[in-house]
């Protein structure tokens, strides 16, 4: 019988952790030749999220958790669970139930037609607001034309991976995590799964606007160096249109003479270099901050508390 163990990234779910337990068994009991084990790995909450896994745990035995000394984010929650995992297969979902549990069935069909990865994709986006599914669509777009990592549209975390593409994500450490990249990187043959949007409800959602702005300036600054190279060429653009229009000047001078310089024509020079400066200095900021994280060599969380017994596993200590 093989093991898959599910990896649940929890953050303030004390509502929703026995509900989404509750009802995602009473779906993988009816799946044979297979046995679950439930990693919930909770990501420094503030309310009451730690005391209901240690109580589930206490109830049942494939019941798993493991706590972060402080937030690290969801990112860094996926990959403690993954590190701590010792399944043949895993499978990463949220614990708001907007992963379908129902989902998994198929994942498992997949899985057995000899597929590395079975992976969730939304099909609607039905419950968020146009202008968060605009971003999202763009977003998309953009990634995909600047990196040569290919991101399928509205694919989302939840999916099952073998234990050999487990191992290879585990292997890309590094600390500003973009988890769909590193997916999509590590290759492996993967089968797509659709599945119509489900909205939440039970609590609510913790990614705001700005974490998403954030976490997708990551994803592109992660896997592309593009933006550098694109302003090595809006900065020769530059150059040459200014060859041109001094060449211009000079060629006024000796025809029409001596002019006086036009305070609109120097302004607006003046501020659409200005902008070009402050955008490269921002891109360029970007990657600078990358490198002075990475170069840090801090650890990608902090466990505090586990009931998984860190013997029996491949585990090296967190720097």
């Amino acid at each position: 019988m093989k093991k898959i163990s599910v990896i649940v990234p929890c953050y303030n779910e004390e509502e929703v952790v026995n509900i989404f337990y509750d009802t995602t068994k009473e779906i993988v009991n009816k799946i044979e030749n297979y046995y679950f084990e439930f990693i919930f790995v909770d990501d420094g909450s503030r309310d009451k999220t730690l005391e209901k896994l240690v109580a589930l745990a206490s109830e049942h035995e494939d019941v798993k958790y493991i706590t972060f000394s402080r937030n690290f984010g969801k990112e860094a929650a996926m990959y403690a669970g993954l590190k701590l995992s010792d399944g043949d297969y895993c499978i990463v979902m949220d614990a708001d139930l907007q992963h379908p549990p129902a989902l998994i069935p198929i994942f498992i069909e997949g899985i057995n037609e000899g597929y590395d990865c079975c992976a969730a994709m939304r099909t609607t986006r039905k419950g968020e607001s146009k202008i968060r599914s605009l971003f999202s669509k763009t977003f998309y777009k953009i990634s995909n034309s600047l990196t040569d990592v290919k991101l399928a549209q509205n694919a989302v975390d939840y999916r099952i991976m073998s234990r050999q593409m487990v191992n290879a994500v585990l292997a890309l450490s590094e600390v500003q995590r973009f988890s769909k990249g590193i997916f999509a990187w590590v290759g492996f043959k993967t089968k797509w799964v659709p599945y119509e949007n489900v909205e939440r409800t039970v609590g609510t959602t913790k990614w705001s606007f700005t974490g998403l702005l954030r976490y997708a300036i990551d994803g592109i600054t992660a896997f592309s160096i593009k933006p550098l190279r694109m302003l090595t060429g809006i900065g020769f653009f530059i150059s040459i249109l200014a060859i041109l229009y001094m060449i211009w000047t000079i060629a006024e001078v000796f025809i029409y003479g001596i002019t006086v310089p036009g305070y609109a024509t120097l302004l607006t020079v003046l501020l659409f270099m200005g902008g070009i400066i402050e955008v490269s200095l921002g891109i360029l900021g970007e990657y600078i901050g990358r490198i002075y994280m990475e170069s840090k060599n801090r650890p990608i969380f902090i466990l505090k508390e586990t009931n998984i017994e860190l013997t029996s596993l491949n585990w090296e200590k967190e720097k």
